[in-house]
């Protein structure tokens, strides 16, 4: 059977899974924004997030969400956390009954504290909901090199039938049933590519990055654990392979964030040069209150909470981790 896919949402990484589903099955993009939706069109590009990147022709773009939603028998929701409760409003107006939702975004609703998919159950009651999370680079994935992502929903059935409608050449997708676990690492990764793009602009080591990312990966489960994920969700693509990504790549935005503040710039400064969103920044407020509703010490994501918030410098943050008091590895305090 052939399924229409509607896709919201113009960014790179929106545009970059519209174009891979592209080789699958119908597709319509829709953007807010004119000049996108004109020149994906019109050039087959997009200038604003992937410029230089030819698109496929068989990718349509709209300004009007109606047309993109009322035929699609998949909606994809590729807009950031502080848009998201709207743009779904937004579609819920044109949306057929049972059209499962798959969510793209990695981050949490600041006022809620709710993960997407909770978004969409919320907005959109009986709508299958999953995400479709990995160490997903958009611009090396448009440049043709390989990668695996995770599609996850908590109905097997329907996650297989799915499955192919993403999985494209060089990206390979798998599934997972651990909804909960899977977006919980693309959320929390975030938070520590910021605090490893710290110790990066501050001229800290591999070493020193090596174990940020080793111990905010156990931060990560620790947390995901206590609030219903599966542990080796964590030690997969979703969990250790997105944060290694996120964490050492020059293209990642959390973590060139995170070596903007360890230069000693302030954050405010930081966020108005860039026109794609870090959700890092937004997301950490809302991690640390989940922390302290489960009871969990995440002494890295605090300092990034701190840093963000403009309460400590980075420099302040490195010196207060060497002095910091160590324990058991396997049980931290």
């Amino acid at each position: 059977m052939r399924l229409n896919v509607g896709l919201l949402g113009g960014g790179s990484w929106g545009t970059t899974v519209a174009a891979l589903v592209s080789r699958n099955a119908p597709i319509t993009l829709w953007a807010r924004d004119a000049e996108t939706v004109d020149a994906i069109n019109r050039d087959h590009e997009n200038r604003k997030y992937l410029s230089g990147i030819k698109l496929p022709p068989a990718l349509r773009a709209t300004g009007d969400i109606g047309q993109a939603v009322a035929g699609a028998d998949v909606l994809v929701m590729g807009v950031p956390s502080h848009s998201f409760r709207g743009v779904l409003e937004e579609a819920r107006a044109h949306l057929r009954p049972w059209v499962p939702v798959i969510s793209l975004t990695k981050g949490l609703e600041l006022a809620s504290g709710k993960r997407m998919t909770e978004l969409i159950e919320e907005v959109l009651p009986g709508h299958p909901v999953g995400v479709l999370t990995g160490p997903n680079l958009a611009r090396e994935i448009m440049s043709g090199q390989a990668a695996a992502s995770v599609l996850s929903m908590e109905d097997e059935i329907v996650v297989r039938a799915l499955q192919p409608l993403f999985h494209s050449g060089l990206f390979r997708v798998y599934t997972n049933t651990d909804l909960l676990g899977c977006e919980l690492g693309g959320v929390l990764k975030n938070i520590v590519a910021i605090a490893v793009g710290m110790g990066d602009g501050l001229g800290a080591g591999d070493n020193t990055r090596a174990a940020l990312i080793t111990r905010g990966l156990s931060e990560i489960t620790r947390l995901g654990v206590a609030m219903g994920g599966r542990p080796e969700t964590f030690a997969g693509l979703t969990g250790m392979g997105d944060l290694i990504a996120t964490c050492t790549s020059p293209l990642s935005r959390n973590r060139h964030v995170g070596v903007e503040l360890g230069k000693g710039r302030h954050i405010d400064a930081i966020i108005a040069d860039m026109h794609m969103v870090a959700e890092g920044v937004k997301s950490a407020p809302t991690v640390m209150a989940l922390a302290d509703r489960y009871g969990l010490d995440m002494p890295i994501a605090r300092d990034v909470f701190d840093v963000t918030q403009g309460k400590r410098s980075a420099l302040d943050v490195f010196r207060g981790l060497l002095r910091s008091s160590v324990g058991d590895e396997a049980h931290p305090g």
